[in-house]
């Protein structure tokens, strides 16, 4: 693991630094700082801060800073990898995001650009990379979440094939629904084929007739997620992404870039706002306190180095040295799942408001919000199998259902 950027590293950060300086101002480590209005349940200041994540994303785009890796002919900048890694490093600092619409960006950009025609990429790829449309993730079920490739969502033709497809069923989990412009869809073409071979990938528009968003919700207080119901929902043919029946294939591309996008946050430079939580409540003499602020610093510290490594091993091409996503996607919520309770337990009686207490609620609403960032994007579990397996070689999970046609499996 290189330490030290290369001299082609250390122009590309000073360009990047450059950028930040000139559009963005560094993080403040309190309520000041707008990129942490996410978590909020204030309506108007929600609302705010959609509109300062669509104005940053913006931003980027007319500055060529959007789309790091995507190839320039849709808009991005072309870039490496590498260079990805980079912007994310620098742009910790600074109090910006792109929210929603980057997360959204992460799954659906790379599964288009790869799978998409040209004349869904002429029509889709640039409005959703500068944020004009945003989009949402229309996978998960009630009986379909970690064991996703279960899904009962129908898609048939239509009766008259050029007018394309019909589709019925119920998603749920869905971030950012009510927001969205378009949505990905996975929906079953061939119940009688077994369950990976049955699924087709298609584009949705969220204006269409017989699409209802109920929004869940949560502890928090805010509603996130999003159940969505299909009702007759009409799908042009145009709207297939790939081959029929090919839809878990592209969605293995989604899915393999939305851990990639959650571990990102692993990038995130979060210890001066859980420092400067314990100095407003005077607790950096306490020796306990000390040592688990050396923890959160230190589960920072792995992160960063866990991405030194990954930029290691791109920029020097040693592929057997990359680290596997299922690693980061467990390390980040862990750290997470750490530094929002310590936080909360610090303000003591006061972790117990909400909207009065210090910050908005923002660490309460952190501290909730650990339990779904260490479901969304797979489980633990999941991402524990995906390491046995996949980094590990270890043996694959006995399953009974994989050769098993999806209309004779049981489900939940």
């Amino acid at each position: 693991m290189d330490f030290e950027d290369s001299p082609a590293e250390a122009a590309a950060r000073t360009e990047v630094r450059a950028f930040l300086d000139q559009h963005a101002e560094l993080k403040r480590g309190d309520d000041r700082d707008w990129s942490r209005w996410g978590a909020t349940t204030d309506d108007a200041r929600a609302t705010e801060y959609r509109r300062r994540c669509r104005d940053w994303q913006a931003t980027l785009y007319d500055n060529g800073w959007a789309g790091i890796t995507w190839p320039e002919e849709w808009g991005g900048r072309g870039g490496t990898r590498t260079e990805q890694i980079i912007f994310g490093q620098e742009a910790a600092r600074y109090d910006v995001t792109s929210g929603f619409i980057g997360a959204a960006q992460s799954l659906v950009g790379p599964t288009l650009i790869k799978w998409g025609t040209d004349e869904q990429k002429e029509r889709y790829v640039r409005p959703l990379l500068r944020g004009d449309e945003v989009w949402c993730q229309l996978f998960s079920e009630p009986g379909a979440g970690s064991d996703l490739s279960n899904l009962a969502a129908r898609a048939v033709p239509a009766y008259d094939p050029a007018d394309g497809w019909v589709v019925d069923g119920q998603k749920v989990w869905t971030s950012s629904a009510q927001h969205a412009d378009f949505g990905i869809l996975l929906a079953r073409t061939d119940p009688d084929a077994p369950k990976h071979r049955g699924i087709s990938f298609f584009i949705v528009d969220m204006a269409t007739p017989g699409i209802d968003i109920r929004p869940l919700i949560q502890a928090q207080g805010v509603a996130h997620f999003n159940e969505v119901f299909l009702d007759a929902v009409r799908v042009p043919a145009k709207g297939l992404v790939g081959e029929v029946g090919n839809g878990w294939k592209v969605a293995r591309t989604t899915l393999g870039n939305e851990s990639q996008m959650i571990s990102g946050g692993g990038q995130a430079n979060t210890f001066p706002n859980v420092l400067a939580t314990a100095r407003r409540l005077g607790r950096t003499d306490d020796p306990v306190v000390r040592q688990e602020l050396a923890r959160v610093w230190g589960n920072e510290a792995i992160l960063k180095y866990l991405q030194l490594r990954l930029q290691s091993a791109i920029t020097h091409e040693r592929w057997g040295d990359m680290l596997h996503g299922s690693l980061l996607k467990n390390a980040f919520t862990r750290a997470l799942a750490h530094r929002t309770t310590l936080a909360v337990d610090l303000e003591g009686a006061e972790g117990m408001l909400w909207d009065d207490a210090e910050g908005n609620g923002f660490w309460q609403y952190q501290c909730l919000n650990q339990f779904a960032a260490r479901i969304g994007g797979g489980t633990e579990e999941v991402h524990r199998n995906n390491l046995s397996e996949q980094a590990l070689g270890l043996p694959r999970e006995q399953r009974s259902d994989l050769d098993v046609p999806w209309s004779q499996t049981t489900r939940s």
